[in-house]
């Protein structure tokens, strides 16, 4: 068996997405198992040179894992010539410029989503980037998940009939951090640092859509603050300017409709933290996170609306579990497999810049539509 090392600059590894998917249960889960197995004899060793601004916080990760690189010069480790790949987990509002810099020092690219602060220069990253001839993609984890797999197996498999509607809920309590630590930094909060829900959120429920169900073809929002004082990371309070609450009703190109609420002001009484209830002529689905339930029109009970009487029917007791049927991985881990193979073997890959503009154009329209109390089309892109 031939190691073939791959030398990943990871800009942005000390944030806690960055940390804990990206760099502990991606790339050194990987070379835990041995390194990634391309399956032609070749065993491809993901070896992480770890960027950012704090040394010392890069030095005590890199001793905690035994990593050897570190550097505070992102454009020295570009334009190192044995560095092939740039990863970029950092605040949105500084991706923009180091994406740029990677792709004229003719690095292949991965980042996590959204790739800019607005469209124009998400489409212009994706042009530059296909100008360049190297390779991109973009952070799309949620496809990865075993319930979302379940979905996709169902939908494959012609279960739903006619898809009709797809109704979200996704969200938890996030504490304001006053009397309790807020689960989320702070900079999400402040629209002036790139934050609010829409942001975070939309680019996520675009790529759902789109990679499941089809293409969104229009969107109307509402978006509030809900709680307009928070405290910060030191115990100060700071006004949120950014969204923390986003509802939006989508429609698909199949016609059908997807509604869609995300929130941080919200306290959880579902299974899980994010769940899809999916409609059709010939059956009904919720997925979450891991487990997915299905009910087919042959099982469908006949509910009859009395409120007289209390209910009897355990609604809940009527469905169906879908079985695993497969062993899952990591999301993020099965992404950036995916990915490194598309880098060394040419695999094909579709989670690319341009449809992570798709991402920004969504959540872009999204906040347009809440300002202006309208549906907007949403245009096809393309470079």
């Amino acid at each position: 068996m031939t190691r073939r090392t791959v030398r990943i600059a990871m800009n942005g590894v000390t944030g806690r997405m960055g940390y804990r998917q990206h760099l502990v249960r991606s790339i050194l889960s990987l070379r835990e198992q041995g390194g990634l197995d391309l399956g032609d004899g070749t065993t491809l060793w993901p070896e992480p040179v770890l960027v950012g601004r704090r040394e010392h916080a890069l030095r005590a990760m890199a001793d905690r894992h035994g990593l050897e690189h570190i550097s505070t010069d992102l454009d020295a480790v570009l334009a190192d010539p044995t560095v092939e790949i740039y990863f970029d987990a950092q605040v949105t509002s500084a991706r923009e410029e180091s994406v740029r810099k990677a792709i004229a020092a003719g690095k292949h690219i991965y980042c996590e989503k959204p790739t800019a602060t607005s469209l124009d220069s998400a489409l212009e990253l994706a042009r530059l980037a296909t100008a360049a001839g190297v390779k991109h993609g973009v952070v799309q984890d949620k496809l990865f998940l075993p319930g979302l797999l379940k979905l996709k197996r169902l939908i494959d498999g012609g279960f739903f009939g006619q898809v009709l509607s797809i109704r979200g809920e996704f969200g938890y309590w996030v504490f304001e951090g006053d009397w309790q630590s807020a689960q989320r930094p702070s900079w999400n909060y402040r629209s002036q640092d790139g934050g609010g829900i829409v942001v975070d959120m939309f680019p996520h429920w675009e790529y759902v859509l789109h990679e499941l169900f089809g293409r969104v073809r229009t969107v109307q929002a509402l978006t509030a603050t809900h709680i307009p004082r928070r405290w910060d990371e030191d115990g100060k309070p700071y006004d949120a300017t950014a969204d923390d609450a986003a509802y939006g009703i989508f429609q698909l190109d199949s016609g059908a409709i997807a509604q869609i609420n995300s929130s941080w002001t919200v306290r959880v009484n579902r299974d899980e933290l994010v769940e899809f209830q999916v409609d059709g002529t010939h059956g009904s689905a919720v997925a979450g996170l891991r487990d997915c339930r299905v009910q087919h029109r042959s099982a469908t009970p006949k509910p009859v609306w009395n409120p007289d009487l209390p209910v009897t029917e355990p609604f809940r007791d009527q469905w169906q579990t879908v079985p695993d049927n497969a062993e899952f991985t990591n999301g993020f881990k099965s992404q950036w497999e995916l990915f490194l193979r598309h880098v060394v073997l040419d695999e094909p890959w579709q989670w690319d810049l341009l449809a992570g503009a798709r991402g920004v154009q969504l959540a872009e329209l999204g906040l347009k539509s809440s300002a202006e109390g309208r549906r907007l089309d949403v245009p096809e892109l393309s470079l």
